[in-house]
């Protein structure tokens, strides 16, 4: 009964990626970077993890995405040639996300459950941009209607160990989808204006990486968008 469910998945997962191929050869020419692999990345083995985002994504109605695997030395490169390998428009396009904790939080503040003023956030930003920390606490002040005293916002890079147990994933790897606590998102304003709307962030593992088609991010994560960052 297990070897049979095994195999049905499998062969549901190869219908959803002939599925995903069509519908990218059906778009503009100029909407997304070159696409050179599959909606899976090439090859017969695909981690479970990658089969769980896929189907993730597409149970939510995301169809323009493509997911790649890179070298284990991927993090030594400089960003030109990770924009080459993944086959990204640019270096702009190639985006991190980052668990922040709030460490001046109201006592009561301990979970996700507020989103409005959440004790963690995870904020996904371009690799070259700097994070400005400021003016997420500025947005959250003006979010909770200055209700809240600016002083009990105060957003830092959360532990790696925190980050690794509220996502499920580890460093390098975090990535918005599927994570093992609904953390809120922020996405950076300066995403949503890349010309084409289609970003890479990472994908679950290390060796893994998810390119995402922006508008379709948003529908589905729901992020508050906000502009965090400056140039280099």
């Amino acid at each position: 009964m297990e070897a049979a469910l095994s195999q049905l998945e499998r062969f549901q997962t190869q219908i959803l990626e002939r599925i995903s191929k069509l519908e990218f050869s059906l778009l503009p020419q100029n909407a997304e970077p070159p696409l050179s692999s599959s909606p899976l990345t090439n090859g017969d083995v695909r981690s479970d993890v990658e089969v769980r985002l896929f189907n993730i994504l597409r149970s939510n109605g995301v169809n323009g995405f493509l997911f790649k695997r890179v070298p284990s030395d991927y993090y030594d490169w400089p960003l030109e040639s990770r924009r080459d390998v993944l086959g990204a428009a640019s270096v702009h396009h190639l985006c991190k996300s980052i668990v922040l904790v709030n460490t001046q939080a109201q006592s009561n503040v301990i979970d996700c459950s507020d989103q409005n003023n959440s004790k963690y956030y995870v904020v996904v930003v371009q690799y070259t941009a700097r994070f400005n920390a400021e003016t997420v606490k500025n947005f959250l002040y003006t979010l909770n209607n200055g209700k809240i005293s600016k002083k009990k916002f105060n957003l830092r890079l959360a532990p790696e160990e925190t980050s690794i147990k509220l996502t499920g994933y580890e460093h390098n790897a975090v990535t918005c989808i599927g994570m093992q606590t609904d953390i809120p998102v922020i996405l950076d304003e300066a995403i949503v204006k890349l010309n084409p709307d289609f970003f890479w962030l990472g994908g679950g593992e290390v060796d893994l990486k998810l390119g995402i088609r922006t508008s379709e991010f948003i529908n589905f994560l729901k992020p508050f968008i906000v502009s965090c960052s400056g140039g280099t």
